[in-house]
């Protein structure tokens, strides 16, 4: 409170030691004795007031609107506050304090609960709700229902009236920016730019290919002149030949050269005519294994051995040779498809991908189709119970398949002696039982790689394909993250219910755990307190009743209140409810009028009576209204 009054009185001019005036202090209604005392203490004895009156804030405010004709003398004050709202009875101008009344709720307790529902409705955004910001909010959007309870199931039945008592606060936000479209210049640039691009790769593997093909080419004619060379050596002579070259032997200079030759057409890309290299490599066979040819009754029995060995190594790499002649031809095909599919794609970029994706989809249909059929039914035993035809039935068949392969098997054989298995054919039995749709898995292998490669191809060529992630048996659907956007809409406070709902707890505070009557029992309440039960005095208060205070500016008020007090008054009683002229600063223009009056001097008590009396005299001090 010093600090306030510092503040006061600094802005007044008053920057002196002491306050050489008098002092008018507004209170609330039967303020302690204490509370006073210490106010009194302050002004006197830090400032130096000469003398200090008491008086309250809502009688002020009433006569300063009965001066303007807006109450009359006997009537109600109904001061709604900040922290607690309170009703004064006045008669022929004076507060009767024995009828007043209080309850513990004011528009503290209205921001309070307005701030509580907004963050439990809008909990992303709380740091928003500021205390300051939810004051503004509730001044500019709230006020009282006519009936809580029609105006409640207008929103819960989200009619349009409700729609457009609505209110929303945008918070700050700012869109994303948004992609244009690319015109068609654009398009065209893109695309020559990539042509470009795709003409200087294809230059730059032709010309890697090229310088391949000729070093390759002089690897070739190299090592075809070291044979010749060879040919010319003696037999003492070779190893001494050799050892200068770097090979071993004359078949390691002819195995190298096949690898060359090979590598060589893979590197052209075409198929040469194999006659000429068949005879040539049958002459070197001939020539590497010479028993081969020979009848055995002409060979000894060492040369009958090593005839075996041969046929035993020439065997061996003529298998191998015919496997890397395999491999070779189907990587040539592979390449040939490969260039045929990135003519095709550079022909048409968007049909290719489109077709592409087509047969993506249609794989991975069939292999997700295929691993279905492939686990239902092993949870039922041979009952299909979940109503689909599956693998339950395929087993099923399979099962019927062996147990009509073993009936027939025990019936041939129980007739005699069970001479089952004395014959080799009896054993192809467990191989036809054991047969469990193997070209399907061999398919369902094919289609999986296909499907690997397509994906793979379609991650080359399209920057927007996503292949699909296989889900495994612990992964769900409630698993996978689902983010979207932020849009305006998540950045709005949207008002709704809570508009009047907040200000409702003036008339019903037991919904915030305050067990206290409402505003509307209040004025009942404070006419049963009065010392004299007049029914005329009665009549003439609810004739004239005063809304003062910062609550009373809801929208509303006043004929929630005049209906309020109505269901607890007698049929036919005069009520009339009004607001002041100014509910905020009404009482402060009371307390100045009242301090300009000639006699206001006469309701002071002077620094000397505080000294001298105590607070036993502040105990029985009372201001006059009426000068």
């Amino acid at each position: 409170m010093e600090y306030i009054l510092d503040f006061a009185f600094d802005r007044l001019g008053a920057n002196g030691s002491e306050i050489d005036h008098p002092v008018l202090i507004t209170e609330c209604v039967c303020n302690p004795v204490h509370s006073r005392s210490k106010m009194a203490e302050l002004l006197f004895e830090t400032y130096g007031v000469p003398s200090v009156a008491f008086g309250v804030d809502a009688a002020f405010s009433y006569k300063y609107n009965q001066q303007y004709g807006i109450c009359n003398k006997d009537g109600l004050a109904i001061c709604p506050g900040f922290s607690t709202t309170h009703v004064i009875p006045f008669v022929e101008g004076e507060p009767v304090y024995r009828g007043s009344c209080r309850t513990n709720i004011g528009g503290y307790h209205i921001t309070d609960y307005l701030k509580q529902l907004l963050s439990l409705k809008h909990p992303q955004h709380m740091t928003k709700l500021t205390w300051e910001k939810v004051e503004d909010l509730k001044m500019e959007h709230c006020y009282i229902a006519p009936d809580y309870f029609s105006e409640a199931q207008l929103f819960q039945k989200g009619t349009k009236e409700a729609e457009h008592k609505t209110r929303c606060w945008q918070l700050p936000w700012v869109p994303p920016p948004t992609e244009e479209p690319p015109s068609e210049e654009e398009i065209a640039r893109k695309a020559a730019i990539k042509e470009r691009q795709g003409q200087r790769l294809r230059e730059m593997a032709e010309a890697k290919r090229s310088s391949r093909i000729n070093e390759l080419e002089n690897q070739i004619h190299g090592l075809e002149f070291l044979l010749q060379q060879l040919e010319q050596v003696e037999e003492n002579d070779i190893a001494a030949f050799l050892s200068d070259t770097g090979y071993v032997s004359r078949q390691e200079i002819e195995s190298t050269l096949v690898k060359l030759t090979q590598s060589l057409r893979k590197a052209k890309g075409e198929r040469k005519v194999e006659q000429a290299e068949l005879e040539k490599t049958d002459a070197s066979m001939n020539e590497k294994y010479p028993l081969i040819h020979i009848p055995d009754n002409m060979l000894s029995l060492e040369q009958l051995k090593e005839k075996r060995r041969q046929i035993f190594l020439k065997t061996t790499t003529e298998g191998r040779q015919r496997a890397k002649q395999k491999r070779v031809e189907e990587e040539l095909e592979q390449e040939k498809k490969n260039q045929e599919e990135e003519e095709r794609r550079l022909e048409n970029p968007e049909l290719y991908v489109e077709q592409m994706r087509a047969k993506y989809k249609e794989l991975s249909e069939k292999i997700d189709q295929r691993k279905r059929l492939k686990t239902n039914g092993n949870h039922t035993n041979g009952n299909n119970t979940s109503g689909g035809v599956g693998r339950g039935e395929r087993l099923n068949a399979a099962q019927r398949e062996r147990m009509r392969l073993l009936t027939t098997a025990a019936f041939d054989r129980g007739k005699g002696e069970d001479t089952f298995g004395a014959k080799d054919e009896d054993w192809q039995l467990y191989k036809l039982m054991s047969r469990d749709n193997d070209d399907d898995d061999e398919e369902m292998d094919e289609n999986e790689a296909e499907l690997a490669r397509i994906s793979a191809r379609l991650q080359e060529v399209d920057p927007t394909f996503v292949p699909k992630q296989e889900s495994g048996p612990t992964q769900s659907a409630a698993e996978i993250p689902r983010v979207r956007p932020l849009t305006k809409e998540d950045f709005q406070i949207v008002l709704g219910v809570e508009r009047f709902r907040c200000p409702e707890i003036l008339f019903r505070p037991n919904w915030v755990g305050i067990d206290q009557v409402g505003l509307d029992e209040m004025t009942g309440v404070s006419i049963r307190r009065l010392p004299t039960k007049d029914e005329d005095l009665e009549q003439r208060l609810t004739s004239s009743i005063l809304m003062t205070g910062g609550c009373c500016l809801f929208p509303g008020m006043s004929e929630r209140l005049e209906a309020g007090i109505r269901m607890i008054r007698p049929c036919g009683a005069p009520i009339k409810v009004v607001r002041a002229l100014d509910p905020v600063l009404d009482a402060w223009r009371g307390a100045s009028v009242y301090a300009t009056k000639l006699q206001f001097p006469q309701q002071t008590f002077s620094r000397m009576d505080y000294y001298e009396k105590g607070e036993n005299w502040l105990r029985r001090y009372q201001l006059q209204y009426t000068l």
